[in-house]
């Protein structure tokens, strides 16, 4: 992926591009895999040694803040980042804990849930738990 694709991207959502933003967008989109905070650090660290855990921190937190990247807690012990902000559902298996896009059959997701008249919604998440196909034709016990 081209570097300017990343800025590109920063500058879309009204970020104010950095080396550091820089890298951690360019991580998420070249890395389709919903990284941790923890993982864009340690993926970026060796060639950014000057980053910090902070910077990486801040910097997903500014671009989920600005609709650059979706922050997912499908589970309470791992927070993991998207760059897909389009709209789709996550499915996390339980046994190897990779996290997939899950696409949706009707893009409506309010249709989803019986939202109170006077709502509006802003962001709404689906996540299914289970387990995904190479781990269920393992050992269909575990799953």
């Amino acid at each position: 992926m081209e570097l300017t694709a990343p800025l590109r991207y920063l500058r879309a959502h009204g970020v104010k591009p950095s080396a550091q933003r820089l890298a951690v967008m360019h991580y998420l989109l070249e890395h389709r895999t919903h990284p941790s905070a923890d993982e864009i650090y340690s993926a970026l660290h060796p060639t950014m040694p000057t980053l910090s855990k902070t910077t990486v921190y801040n910097t997903l937190r500014l671009l989920t803040e600005n609709g650059a990247a979706v922050q997912l807690t499908i589970d309470e012990r791992n927070v993991c980042f998207d760059a897909d902000t389009s709209p789709h559902a996550h499915f996390l298996c339980t046994r190897c804990g990779k996290v997939y896009d899950v696409p949706l059959a009707n893009y409506d997701l309010e249709r989803h849930a019986l939202i109170p008249e006077g709502f509006r919604t802003e962001q709404a998440a689906i996540y299914y738990r289970g387990c995904c196909e190479h781990c269920a034709s393992e050992n269909v016990a575990t799953c």
